[in-house]
């Protein structure tokens, strides 16, 4: 199997070309692939597909073999690669996903390679039912609620960016022990399907720090749909505008949360190497 591999603000997979390339199990492939000691090494397995609603399909999986419904960094790099090794030609380009049909901008740079993307994330979902997160009302949003984990008490706003979001803001997110709450969080019995975390520092009104607990993942460098539920998470609690520079352990994603009520996100796709797998 022939792949590339790339990375959005460290938060890296493989891709495979699926217009040329054919995965038979793409769950197993992601598991043995993602191995960092075993494998190529990589937060999950994304595949670059054809498709019949848009001008191109992504199906991205997790290094535990689940396939997740969106990825805001691996989005960036699906459009880097169909750009620079001429599947598309063009610089707005609409890309379907588990979430719905994304709309892309790409910015190429000298070498005519694409080096930044902007995406319309959509409108973030905030209703229990659409995250999903159990409790009443199914149609009430979750806001600063209490959550108790291991006799600690977080305060939880949840968004769904077509993947579930739990935003939780912490003083000093560096020393925060995400590897010990954050799994529990992630496999909680109110979120129906898992969820991924993400752990905040408020810098200012325009800035925030970001650790990210994937669900099916572990902690990654980055989560580009969990900046953007930062974003909003930021915005509806008061803590911070609806334009933010997110700092990742990755790298820096922009995010603003727009009049039309559209998401955009904003960051680096980087193609790492090319390289040949036998499975």
């Amino acid at each position: 199997m022939k792949f590339t591999k790339m990375h959005g603000a460290g938060n890296d997979y493989v891709y495979v070309n699926c217009f040329s390339e054919k995965v038979e199990d793409p769950a197993e492939v992601a598991i043995k692939v993602s191995n960092r000691n075993f494998g190529i090494g990589s937060d999950g397995l994304i595949l670059i597909m054809p498709s019949d609603k848009a001008d191109v399909r992504m199906r991205m999986f997790n290094s535990d073999g689940s396939e997740s419904e969106m990825c805001g960094n691996g989005i960036r790099c699906v459009a880097k690669y169909a750009y620079d090794h001429d599947i598309l030609s063009k610089k707005e380009i609409t890309a379907e996903t588990g979430a719905g049909v994304l709309t892309l901008q790409l910015f190429t740079g000298n070498d005519n390679k694409v080096e930044r993307v902007r995406v319309n994330m959509g409108i973030p979902r905030l209703q229990r039912s659409e995250i999903p997160v159990l409790g009443e009302p199914a149609n009430g949003k979750v806001i600063n609620e209490p959550l108790n984990i291991l006799h600690t008490t977080f305060n939880i706003t949840c968004v769904s960016m077509g993947n579930p979001h739990c935003v939780i803001f912490v003083d000093d997110v560096e020393s925060f022990q995400a590897e010990k709450y954050g799994p529990i969080i992630e496999n909680h019995d109110i979120f129906q399907r898992r969820t991924n975390v993400e752990f905040v520092q408020i810098i200012s009104k325009t800035e925030v720090r970001q650790r990210t607990w994937e669900r099916g993942a572990g902690e990654t460098l980055a989560c580009g749909t969990g900046a953007s539920a930062v974003c909003v998470a930021g915005a509806l609690n008061g803590l911070t505008e609806k334009k933010i520079l997110n700092h990742l352990s990755g790298g820096d994603l922009e995010l603003e949360w727009a009049e039309d009520g559209h998401l955009y996100m904003t960051g680096p796709a980087v193609e790492v190497f090319n390289g040949e797998i036998n499975l």
